[in-house]
C-alpha cells in the first residue's frame, strides 16, 4: 500500500531516493535552505546535487520541516553523518515521533558513533528506526537503475515492514537485524575507496587492486566483529557490494579522493573541488581509534590515515603495506 513519507536531507542520495519513491507513495522533499527548496519545487531539478535527472511532479518539496513531517508515517533521514544530531535535535523539538530510517554511513567525528548510537543517544533505545545501507550511487538509483539494498533495524518486525514498505521498481530492499554490521560496513568501505584510489593513481595495476580490496574485506570484518556485528552481515551488500562499488566505481567521491592524493593534489584542494562529503575523510581517524581500542589489525586503514594527515605519501603507503611480514591469510 502507498505511504506517506518525508525524506529530510535534498543532498544528491535523498532526492534520488525521494524521487523513486513519489510514484509510489505520497512523498515529501525537505531541503534546510529555504531558495534551494524553491528551485528544485520550480525545475524539479536539484541543480546542485543531482542536475541530471528531473524529480517527478508528484514529489512535494519544502523547507518548512513542520509540513514535511505532518502525517508521514515514515521518516528518511538523508543528511550525512556530521548533521544527524542536529536534526535529531529538530525533530524532537518539533514532537515527532514517527519511525526513522538513516541513509548516513559514517563514524560521528569526536564520539565515535554510529548513526544507530546517536540516534539511541537522542531518541532512546526504544524508538523505532533502521539504518539503510547498500551499494547505491544516487545518479544511477534516480535514474531507475537496478539496485539492492539492506535496511537493518534491532527490532526485526520494523525492518522487515520498512522493507517492504521501500521496495519495489527497480530497486530491492533485503531486511537484517545486524544494525552495528550493516553500518561498519557502510562506514569502513569509505576509507578503504581512498586507499584503491591511491592504488589506482599510483597506476599499480589490477591485481593490486584486487588484492587490496580484498585485504580491506577482512580489516572491515575484523573491526566489524569486535565491533558486535556478524561476519556475514560484512560479506553481504552493506560490505563486501558496497566496498566493491566505492572502491571500484568512477562516480565515488572516496575513490576520486585517493586519485587525486596520488597525482600530487592537496587535500583541501580535492575536497573543494568535489563540492560534495567525501565521508572517508571523515571516517578515517574514527576507524583508527576504534581499530586500536578494540585490539584490531588495521594495516589499510592506518595507511590512509597516515595519508590523510600528510606523514606518508601514497606511494610510501604502498611501500609500507608491501613491506609487511607474510602471515596466515584470516
Amino acid at each position: 500500500m502507498p505511504g506517506r513519507l518525508a525524506v529530510l536531507g535534498a543532498g544528491a542520495w535523498g532526492s534520488a531516493l525521494a524521487g523513486v519513491l513519489a510514484p509510489r507513495h505520497r512523498v515529501t522533499l525537505w531541503a534546510r535552505d529555504p531558495a534551494q527548496a524553491q528551485a528544485i519545487a520550480r525545475t524539479r531539478r536539484n541543480a546542485r546535487y543531482l542536475p541530471e535527472i528531473e524529480l517527478p511532479e508528484a514529489l512535494r518539496v519544502t523547507a518548512d520541516l513542520d509540513a514535511a513531517l505532518a502525517q508521514a508515517e515514515l521518516v528518511i533521514v538523508a543528511t550525512p553523518v556530521a548533521g544527524l544530531r542536529e536534526l535529531l535535535l529538530r525533530l524532537a523539538a518539533a514532537r515527532s515521533t514517527p519511525p526513522l530510517v538513516w541513509l548516513c554511513k559514517g563514524f560521528e567525528q569526536g564520539s565515535g558513533l554510529l548513526p544507530h548510537q546517536v540516534v539511541e543517544a537522542v531518541r532512546g533505545a526504544r524508538s523505532p528506526g533502521g539504518a539503510l545501507s547498500g551499494p547505491s550511487f544516487a545518479l544511477e538509483v534516480a535514474q531507475g537503475l537496478p539496485c539492492a539494498l539492506t535496511l537493518a533495524s534491532r527490532d526485526a518486525a520494523f525492518a522487515r515492514e520498512a522493507a517492504a514498505l521501500l521496495h519495489g521498481g527497480r530497486m530491492r530492499v533485503y531486511y537484517s537485524d545486524d544494525v552495528i554490521g550493516v553500518e561498519v560496513g557502510g562506514a569502513v568501505k569509505n576509507v578503504m575507496a581512498i586507499a584503491a584510489g591511491m592504488c589506482d593513481g599510483l597506476g599499480l595495476g589490477q591485481n593490486a587492486r584486487a588484492a587490496l580490496v580484498t585485504r580491506s574485506l577482512a580489516e572491515m570484518t575484523r573491526l566489524g566483529v569486535a565491533l558486535g556485528g556478524r561476519a556475514e552481515t560484512i560479506m553481504g551488500l552493506s560490505g563486501a557490494g558496497d566496498l566493491i562499488l566505492t572502491a571500484t566505481g568512477d562516480l565515488s567521491r572516496n575513490r576520486r579522493v585517493g586519485l587525486e592524493l596520488a597525482r600530487g593534489a592537496r587535500l583541501d584542494e580535492i575536497l573543494a573541488a568535489l563540492g560534495h562529503v567525501a565521508e572517508g575523510v571523515r571516517s578515517a581517524p574514527e576507524v583508527a581509534r576504534l581499530g586500536a581500542r578494540h585490539g584490531v589489525d588495521m594495516p589499510v586503514t592506518d595507511a590512509v590515515c597516515a595519508v590523510l594527515e600528510g606523514r606518508l605519501t601514497p606511494q610510501g603507503a604502498a611501500e609500507r603495506l608491501l613491506a609487511r611480514d607474510p602471515k596466515r591469510e584470516a
